[in-house]
């Protein structure tokens, strides 16, 4: 809890706890010297008891000490015990301002950064240890040391100092993420990477682009330049993303929405478009019948897939028109067809999607990839089961087909929570969509909080994998890029503390919005 500490004093039998008030001096009037490489050592016991730092998330467990905490001083560095901790100890450095000092044994006002597999936690857990005027950050992962120095940064951007003591602090859920549609609204590279950083900082660990609809096709293709929109992100670009990404441990995950969603493929190859029998040819279907229709997708998957090198895949499935229809057999006689005589004669058309899922991740095989679907993409009751192992990202509830979450859980399905009524962020709010607030997931959603607002049995919390809150650019001018990134400013650092947290948040809504417009602050 923010504000009170607790600490065992070596040799005594009493337990302490205090507060501190992070003044600039010490009870005893003098300045403490913070850890800083040039100031005098003083004894450790003239100082109060320190406090949990404040940051978003904030820290699990907070080990209080007494101490001047650290803060960077002249001749401060950042050091790595690993060589593989380069890119965390430069970008550390640069923000602080300090000197990166390469693999050197560290000294009094220097930053530590060490792998360890024999720190205790999962790989995302860390160890961050001011004392001595050292901070010494070790976890058994390099993800772990990086958001041991998201802890680090934002302490000092909260406070005077990082406090004195040892923090110990990992996740509740794997998977943090943020998906971003630039299918639909398109944004400057250069605004996304101002995103992956603001991610990075909140410990967020994944960016979705679903770059794919039937608006336009943003992301420059060398197997099918002909579907490709005028104002699309260059591969080059999308590299440089890639790499931002990677040096703050975060996984961009592209989606190419499939079999519906296709309208920018299907504009420049008419011939794909699916038609009912009575004429009328849904917005962005393509015909499953169709061979072609698999064969430009799967052209589209393998390209991707040596740019997108993570090791997550959204292959979309979502709101396929012929089976939101009433009779989908009736409407859509060729694809009935087309299941019975590939699936067998009491095959619908829910098992040629199916079917067609279980295809694309065929393709995508050989890429090891961890694949992702929309929950209203999969089906009860058919002859075509889906290929196992797909993490099922649950929106809604209200499309026809879509079933109760419990409903997948049962059926042994591991999910992502991305309920549209908390965490869908609509530009120009139609149909009954209205802008989350932080306010609102702070107070009320939890990971369990899969449909509406009421919460699964407790007993599925190791099935939620996490949850990801969406930016979707349905009405695409009704915000600025600028008005969207202050939109969704306080709902991601709400987020990111209800899932880096399972508990009841300790700081009101008021006190919480506060920390976090500090510790958000642009840099």
């Amino acid at each position: 809890m923010l504000g009170i500490a607790v600490i065992v004093v070596a040799g005594a039998a009493a337990l302490t706890i205090a507060a501190w008030p992070h003044e600039d001096r010490a009870p005893d009037g003098s300045t403490p010297d913070s850890g800083s490489a040039e100031a005098p050592v003083r004894d450790p016991s003239s100082y109060p008891v320190s406090e949990e730092p404040g940051t978003v998330p904030s820290v699990r467990e907070h080990q209080a000490a007494r101490g001047p905490g650290w803060q960077p001083g002249d001749g401060s560095r950042v050091v790595v015990a690993d060589g593989r901790l380069a890119d965390e100890g430069r970008l550390l450095a640069r923000e602080l301002g300090i000197d990166y000092g390469g693999q050197k044994e560290p000294e009094r006002g220097d930053v530590r950064l060490d792998v360890d597999g024999d720190t205790p936690g999962g790989p995302q857990s860390y160890e961050l240890r001011v004392a001595d005027g050292q901070v010494r950050i070790t976890a058994p992962d390099q993800a772990g040391v990086f958001y041991g120095t998201r802890t680090l940064k934002q302490a000092l951007r909260t406070g005077s100092s990082a406090p004195e003591g040892v923090i110990k602090d990992a996740p509740a859920k794997p998977q943090r993420g943020f998906m971003l549609d630039i299918a639909r609204k398109p944004y400057p590279a250069d605004w996304i990477e101002d995103r992956i950083r603001e991610l990075g900082d909140l410990k967020y660990n994944q960016l979705s682009l679903h770059f794919s609809d039937d608006q336009a096709f943003r992301v420059e293709s060398e197997s099918h330049p002909e579907i490709v929109s005028d104002d699309h992100l260059t591969k080059d670009q999308v590299r440089r993303l890639l790499k931002v990404a990677a040096e703050r441990h975060i996984t961009v995950i592209p989606e190419i929405d499939s079999p519906g969603h296709l309208g920018a493929v299907i504009k420049a190859h008419p011939d794909l478009q699916l038609r009912a029998a009575n004429g009328d040819t849904p917005r962005g279907a393509i015909d499953l019948a169709d061979p072609d229709s698999a064969r430009i997708v799967d052209d589209l998957l393998k390209e991707y897939a040596d740019l997108f090198k993570g090791g997550y895949w959204h292959l979309g499935a979502d709101e396929y028109p012929a089976l939101m229809a009433q009779n989908p057999e009736q409407s859509y006689p060729g694809l009935a067809r087309a299941a019975r005589d590939k699936h067998g004669q009491n095959a619908r058309v829910e098992d040629l999607a199916t079917g067609w899922v279980a295809d694309r991740a065929a393709t995508l095989r050989p890429y090891d990839r961890t694949l992702k679907v929309w929950n209203d993409g999969l089906f009860a009751d058919t002859e075509v089961k889906p290929p196992k192992g797909l993490e099922v990202e649950y929106w809604t509830g209200k499309e026809i087909g879509a079933r109760p979450p419990t409903q997948y859980l049962e059926e042994g399905f591991k999910l992502i929570n991305m309920n549209d009524e908390y965490l869908y962020y609509v530009l120009g709010e139609p149909q009954t969509f209205t802008y989350p607030t932080g306010e609102r997931i702070y107070r009320e959603w939890t990971p369990l909080v899969l449909r509406g607002s009421e919460p699964v049995a407790g007993r599925w919390n190791d099935d939620i994998l996490g949850a990801r809150f969406a930016v979707w650019g349905d009405i695409a001018d009704a915000q600025t890029t600028a008005q969207i990134a202050e939109g969704i400013r306080m709902p991601l650092a709400a987020l990111a503390e209800k899932v880096w947290h399972s508990g009841k948040p300790e700081l009101s809504w008021t006190e919480f919005r506060q920390l976090a417009r500090k510790a958000t602050a642009g840099d």
